[in-house]
């Protein structure tokens, strides 16, 4: 049965290629209304020149430009999402409203009230696999379960995909772009400013369908080399899509399709590549099965470790928040995630294994302040990794494999470029002192003009003092 009115909700999709629930509702519907909803529920406590509204605003100018090309238009609406959703419903009397999934715990609840509601007035929401190939049940083991394993669920998505091409075949929208309703007289979008922010100092990445593309072609160029030079972050040698796939502005079938196309004729880069995208789906079914493990260790027995508390702890953990550890490849990648809310993955792996590990602090607290400022986040995989970490999650880092920063310094900045672009007080300084200026020789830091504890700080902890304490707080819980 054709619908009259329908409404297609974007949130984590904010594109009109190859889009799910619009493909669907425009398939199904004789007129479509669009909808974007800043959501104060999420808005309410973020600083006024948070850069990821800001990413999403300038996604949204483009995504209400593309729809007028279309002779179309997006509403938005301020407020809280289930309300403004029930409510716009019921204006434009739209008999379904169509959404794609989401997969974290608040989204579910949310979507499951706003299903209620909808349907109390006699209407009702439809919901869409889009921002994975792979959901739910999809991937499961011989015996039916699921995967709590990296390797294992990867070949499992693999042989999956091989059985299954539909999955990554495309949702037209342009087709049947006539059925979107025209734009009323005087419509505009609200201003950043009208939302109640105000743009970062920061410039932010190339927003919107348009900035995906940019970043896509750019990465091509270089994707062939993605395996062997991603763990180098003085490199550009990743994609930096990783906030597109949050925010929806690039569809992850059109990548599986292009990786694949790729991998098939022997590059390895973009095998590589692909394995990144499918640890995303793996975290996103680990949430989607196991939403404790937002406030709780995957791995139980972890819960009852003994992280470092108190006055001391807290003055820790500021220092690592601002780069002031005396360690200069975390406290280098801190400032580059500070300034600009992107952190190069290795050292995301980097920095959350000295907070664990050598300052002995609690995940939670670093995977909070990650969410605060990654330009990316995303909670399955921010999660995911830091319980990677901390050896506290599936598929993890084993708890007696600790990295060291010095060695993760010399092995995967080798030259101290990374450093020096990001801490200019230590720029002078020749060969390794760069990766641990507290062992250069009085005579090097004199040449660099550089006073330690002036200039830049000591280290606020003994790597090895620390090691045998994380053996221990790990250990305790074998007795």
């Amino acid at each position: 049965m054709t619908l009259r009115n329908s409404l297609v909700w974007f949130r984590r999709d904010l594109r009109v290629e190859d889009h799910a629930a619009l493909h669907h509702a425009l398939r199904s519907s004789d007129r479509v209304h669009c909808v974007f909803v800043f959501d104060t529920e999420i808005l309410t406590g973020l600083p006024r020149d948070d850069r990821r509204v800001q990413f999403i605003h300038a996604s949204l100018v483009e995504l209400d430009a593309r729809l007028r090309s279309w002779g179309a238009y997006l509403i938005v609406r301020e407020g809280r999402a289930a309300d403004e959703i029930v409510r716009l419903a019921a204006e434009l009397d739209a008999e379904s409203v169509f959404a794609n999934h989401d997969y974290e715990p608040a989204a579910i609840a949310r979507d499951r009230a706003v299903q209620q509601r909808l349907r109390e007035a006699g209407r009702s929401l439809q919901t869409f696999k889009d921002q994975v190939i792979f959901e739910k049940e999809d991937v499961l083991t011989q015996a039916g379960g699921a995967f709590s394993v990296f390797t294992p669920y990867k070949n499992a998505w693999l042989k999956r995909l091989a059985a299954h091409p539909e999955a990554i075949e495309a949702y037209d929208t342009a087709p049947w772009a006539d059925k979107l309703a025209p734009a009323p007289a005087g419509h505009r979008l609200p201003t950043l400013e009208e939302l109640g922010f105000v743009p970062n100092a920061a410039p932010i990445l190339p927003a919107g369908m348009s900035g995906a593309r940019q970043l896509l072609d750019s990465f091509l160029q270089r994707i062939d080399d993605y395996r062997t030079q991603r763990d180098f972050p003085a490199l550009d040698s990743t994609s930096r899509l990783s906030v597109h796939l949050r925010f929806g502005t690039l569809s992850v079938r059109g990548l599986v399709r292009l990786l694949r196309a790729r991998a098939d004729h022997g590059k390895d880069g973009a095998a590589t590549w692909l394995s990144e995208l499918i640890w995303r789906e793996f975290y996103m079914m680990i949430l989607q099965r196991h939403p404790r493990v937002q406030t709780q260790s995957f791995k139980a027995a972890f819960d009852r470790l003994q992280w470092e508390e108190g006055p001391e702890a807290d003055a820790a953990f500021a220092a690592w928040c601002e780069g002031r550890t005396g360690y200069p490849l975390v406290d280098a990648a801190m400032a580059q995630l500070n300034r600009t809310g992107f952190m190069h993955n290795r050292l995301r792996m980097v920095t959350a294994s000295f907070l664990t590990k050598d300052l002995g602090i609690s995940w939670l607290r670093g995977e909070r302040y990650f969410a605060a400022q990654l330009n990316d986040y995303e909670l399955a995989s921010n999660n995911g990794g830091w319980q990677w970490a901390a050896s506290t999650g599936c598929d993890a880092q084993p708890w007696f494999r600790i990295f060291n920063p010095v060695t993760q310094s010399k092995r995967f900045d080798p030259d101290g470029a990374f450093i020096r672009r990001w801490l200019p007080q230590l720029a002078a300084l020749e060969g390794t002192a760069i990766h641990a200026p507290w062992l250069a020789k009085p005579a090097a830091l004199e040449r660099a003009g550089l006073v330690l504890g002036r200039d830049y700080p000591l280290p606020i902890v003994d790597h090895e003092q620390a090691r045998e304490r994380t053996l221990a707080r790990f250990g305790a819980l074998r007795e």
